[in-house]
């Protein structure tokens, strides 16, 4: 996956409107024959540019893809450093929150309040949670300094 960009400029609603309309609709792209369990992730690095990423699982199981690591890994590639908010998106009204490597994954790219905001495949916010209260006390790249 690369950039998202989002078909409606307005200003209403703005940033995060943009992030749940990419979660929402790259979700449906997500790989997931085994599990049926489609998710999409949208996250906005420091730049204001968007990126997304969908669950892709492997007959290996192990062997799969979160939707949050795909989106990291566009953001990676197009040059972004620095994540300051995101979404997932899974299927029904249960919220769909980062495992706990991606939680990991979002806290190298993320300070503690970044906030994660979760939605249904409808857009419907379920719940936002800041990745402090996700992966509290966790280690990050100052701790190396």
């Amino acid at each position: 996956m690369s950039e998202y960009s989002p078909t409606d400029n307005s200003e209403a609603g703005s940033t995060l409107d943009a992030l749940i309309r990419g979660a929402v609709a790259i979700r449906e792209r997500a790989y997931a024959p085994y599990s049926r369990f489609h998710v999409g992730a949208a996250l906005r690095c420091d730049d204001g540019r968007i990126f997304v990423g969908c669950n892709v699982e492997n007959a290996a199981y192990p062997e799969g893809v979160c939707a949050e690591a795909g989106a990291i890994s566009a953001m990676v590639a197009n040059g972004g450093r620095r994540i300051v908010e995101a979404v997932v998106c899974g299927g029904d009204g249960t919220p769909c929150p980062p495992c706990g490597g991606c939680r990991q994954k979002l806290r190298e790219f993320g300070t503690s309040t970044l906030n994660v905001t979760m939605v249904d495949g409808s857009g419907r916010v379920l719940f936002v949670r800041s990745l402090a209260e996700l992966l509290p006390d966790s280690f990050g790249p100052e701790n190396l300094s």
